[in-house]
């Protein structure tokens, strides 16, 4: 079977993936907006909008919420992105129906209470803190904030707390007026579903949603730069990176296989040179994180104070080799890595429905697996070397936190990679 997908009168998107074999289907409504569309003044936002959709409607308490979509066996889930916000709910194929119902009473029929947006902002306060106690999480937000200062793209997705504290009902109503769109938003699902049936569905239950364009984001601006955090910690946290490149570069794959050769498995450099090797750290990866716009690519490990100079040095050294010594055995296999995560992925109704939400939101058009594998075998050694140079010229994002003594280390990094 093929996605398809319709636009309603509204604007709002319908978008199916059936799968063959399966009981089960998961569908949600991925809204093209989240951090980056906030002021400043009101940074968290929109992920208190999506805390806030589950605390209660006209019709329904926040606990008749969560038994309804329980009492079919039901889940039901969301959470905040920089460019999008998703809610979403996993049932059986014949339950379809009643978590659309619920959906669509969450996103048009919350009241938005002031007594539920205090308890509320009580339990955002406490996951601001969990994170800020969880330094190889919160280090994210750092590099982030780092690369992106003073603006949408480099704001916490959680906000501040204390912006969160005086953040009420009014600007709640307010963002999701602005929007929650229908050009904005896309209604995904997949697995055992119907999409002409949906379609109908949807017409009568989102009617209400309001037509209108999609708000745009300020343009993204990388600068780079250095943070420095001290904390009474066992090891220091870093993550090294450049500007990236956005989602429909034609660069993009090269570059997400170049990540993966520097740290996307056990047999890649960092892992083989940094683990294997010497014995440098536990953990050490690569990533890439790609917006509309621009995008990071970013180096994360965390290791002992007495190792973060031989620890940065040889990460240096791994970026300004790779593009002169890449074979194909290490393409091939980077390549094969990223096919079989794409095709073992199509087995989950979960991943399918989130995929098909993002290519529609990204690309308007939902994308044939065909096509990802073969722009991913299209990929040659000369591209990947080529975005190698391109990113790595970028001023670099250096990030640390850990014990007094060790963070100013994280500065040798510059001098390494040039």
């Amino acid at each position: 079977m093929t996605a398809r997908f319709t636009v309603l009168a509204n604007g709002l998107t319908v978008a199916t993936d059936p799968m063959t074999g399966v009981e089960t289907a998961t569908l949600g409504v991925w809204v093209g907006s989240g951090t980056r569309n906030e002021t400043a003044p009101i940074n968290g936002v929109a992920h208190m909008l999506e805390h806030m959709a589950f605390k209660g409607t006209r019709t329904r308490s926040a606990f008749d919420i969560a038994a309804q979509i329980e009492a079919v066996g039901g889940f039901l889930n969301a959470y905040t992105g920089r460019e999008s916000t998703a809610y979403y709910a996993q049932v059986l194929g014949d339950d379809v129906p009643i978590a659309l119902e619920i959906l669509s009473d969450i996103l048009l029929d919350s009241v938005f209470d002031e007594e539920e947006i205090e308890r509320e902002r009580s339990v955002i306060l406490q996951e601001l803190g969990q994170s800020l106690d969880t330094p190889d999480d919160i280090i994210f937000d750092h590099f982030q904030e780092t690369a992106f200062p003073n603006q949408g793209l480099g704001r916490p997705v959680l906000g501040r707390a204390e912006i969160i504290e005086g953040l009420g009902s009014d600007n709640v109503r307010a963002f999701m007026r602005e929007h929650y769109v229908g050009q904005s938003m896309v209604l995904s699902a997949a697995g055992k579903v119907d999409h002409d049936k949906l379609v109908e569905q949807a017409k009568r239950l989102f009617n209400r949603i309001p037509s209108g364009e999609k708000k745009e984001s300020d343009p993204g601006h990388y600068s780079g730069g250095l943070y420095q955090e001290s904390r009474d910690l066992e090891q220091v946290h870093l993550v090294l990176g450049f500007e990236g490149l956005p989602t429909q570069h034609d660069h993009y794959y090269p570059l997400c296989l170049y990540s993966a050769l520097l740290g996307g498995g056990m047999s890649s450099r960092l892992f083989q040179e940094v683990r294997e090797q010497r014995g440098l750290a536990y953990s050490v990866s690569s990533f890439t994180s790609a917006y509309k716009d621009t995008g990071l690519l970013g180096i994360y490990a965390g290791t002992s104070s007495e190792m973060v100079d031989e620890l940065v040095g040889l990460v240096g050294k791994i970026l300004k080799e790779m593009p002169k010594s890449l074979t194909v055995e290490e393409l091939d296999r980077a390549r094969n890595q990223f096919k079989a995560h794409v095709l073992m992925s199509r087995e989950s109704s979960h991943t399918r429905c989130e995929q098909l939400a993002y290519q529609m939101i990204t690309y308007g058009r939902p994308l044939a697996t065909k096509e990802f594998i073969d722009r991913v075998s299209s990929v040659e050694i000369s591209d990947v070397c080529e975005v190698a140079e391109q990113v790595t010229q970028s001023k670099p994002t250096m990030v640390a936190i850990g014990p007094e003594s060790s963070v100013d280390k994280v500065k040798g990094f510059e001098q390494a990679i040039h």
